[in-house]
């Protein structure tokens, strides 16, 4: 992610020295961007209070690492904003507010944004709402189209299963002489999609995470395609401990011919291919139980620390409505998290035709997200389980240890990690 070097802010000020000491505005957001989400979101800014005679909002850009380490400090001192825009969603979900009690319309939140609520929510039964994702993100795969056409090999369908796309990709690996076939980025993130493809359940009845024959299909698999050359081994093996990798510098190098990383890839991509090659995204391989990625996104969520609870409600609700979502996910290139816009679709005037295709293909995707993987993504304990893959996987990968010996190690390590993450 590429973030602001310094921190900017639309009022006097830091923001960093007492965000709640600015008396004149309402309402204070403190925001971050990978693109122009904040800038997009000023826009909004200025139609909000022209329709709202009186109000104000301020906003404070800053760099994606003040939100990590510096809100939670905030926070944790009875400071802060009313508002934030935040990745790391569930891990701060104690200190968010309950905004239901002040929506006109629960029912319409309940609809468009009821698969990514629970997010935000700090405890099992909560049924509280505390804001909403600013944009979602889904894992999924990026091919090399012009490989295959020099191999002269169709793509495979869009009900295609990850077998059939190892296979046609070995193939075009092998008669365009390319390293790989493909790669997934090194992320445990990146691997449970496939994993809930190939039946992992994720939770057990109690609603703990578990580890089952789903999930050990599809590290054996993982681990046999890396040890047959299928995968460029360059990406899990070429790392110790759970340290994150993407694919994405291979991929743009022509070393690989289809890898797994993410939506937020596509400006990217159409920055640093441009007309090296021809690129698709395409959907999410089925395995026996799913076709599915893993979602993610950013959230606006109302903190505690507000002294403004109605409006910083009344704010959310005109951010959450379908013109504004709409806008939003237009000029950013990115999938809204709002069911009734991504139904309808998207225009994304300012994307290039293969980053307008790509954003195409993943937001109709999101339709077949299962249920596992949105639970997944919203338990506040869940790099208990991606950190140890990245880990114990890799050490198959290179031979330390076999895949039955990686997967007990893994539901271990998730074991205790969720033991010191509830102390």
């Amino acid at each position: 992610m590429k973030f602001p070097s310094q921190l900017l802010t639309t009022t006097v000020g830091l923001g960093l020295l007492g965000l709640a000491s600015a008396s004149f505005a309402d309402i204070r957001v403190m925001c971050y961007q990978d693109g122009i989400e904040c800038d997009v979101t000023a826009d909004l800014i200025k139609r909000y209070e022209k329709q709202n005679p009186g109000a104000k909002v301020a906003l404070d850009i800053v760099p994606y690492k003040t939100v990590v380490e510096q809100l939670p400090i905030q926070l944790a001192a009875g400071q802060g904003p009313d508002i934030a825009r935040v990745a790391e969603i569930g891990g701060l979900s104690k200190n968010y507010l309950d905004i239901g009690p002040y929506l006109k319309d629960r029912a319409y939140w309940e609809a468009n944004f009821g698969s990514t609520l629970p997010w935000m929510r700090n405890k099992a039964g909560d049924k509280g709402i505390y804001g909403m994702l600013s944009q979602l993100t889904m894992t999924g795969p990026f091919v090399n189209k012009t490989l295959f056409e020099q191999a002269k090999i169709p793509l495979p369908g869009p009900k295609a299963t990850w077998d059939e796309w190892a296979d046609a990709t070995r193939k075009v690996a092998k008669a365009t002489q390319t390293p790989a076939a493909m790669a997934w980025d090194r992320s445990g993130h990146r691997f449970a999609g496939p994993a809930v493809s190939f039946g992992a359940k994720i939770f057990d009845a109690k609603g703990k995470l578990a580890l089952d024959e789903g999930y050990k299909t599809a590290v054996a698999k993982f681990v046999a395609w890396h040890k047959d050359g299928t995968m460029l081994k360059d990406v899990w093996g070429g790392s110790g401990g759970s340290s994150y990798a993407d694919t994405v510098g291979e991929f743009k190098n022509g070393r690989v011919v289809m890898v797994l990383s993410g939506s937020w890839q596509i400006n990217r991509l159409q920055k640093e291919v441009g007309n090296a090659f021809d690129w698709v995204a395409v959907p999410n391989p089925c395995g026996p139980a799913a076709c599915s990625g893993m979602p993610g996104g950013s959230a606006w969520v109302a903190l505690k620390t507000t002294k403004s609870p109605k409006e910083v409600a009344q704010f959310l609700d005109f951010m959450a409505q379908e013109a504004n979502v709409a806008e939003f996910a237009s000029r950013t290139n990115t999938i809204p998290a709002h069911a009734g816009v991504a139904q309808r679709g998207l225009a994304y005037t300012s994307a290039g035709p293969a980053a307008k295709a790509a954003l195409t293909v993943f937001t109709s995707g999101t339709a077949t997200l299962a249920p596992a993987a949105y639970a997944l993504q919203g338990y506040k304990y869940n790099r208990a389980l991606m950190l140890p893959t990245v880990t114990r996987v890799t050490q198959a990968i290179v031979g330390e240890i076999s895949v039955d010996e990686a997967v007990t190690k893994i539901g271990t390590d998730m074991a205790e990690a969720v033991k010191q993450a509830e102390k």
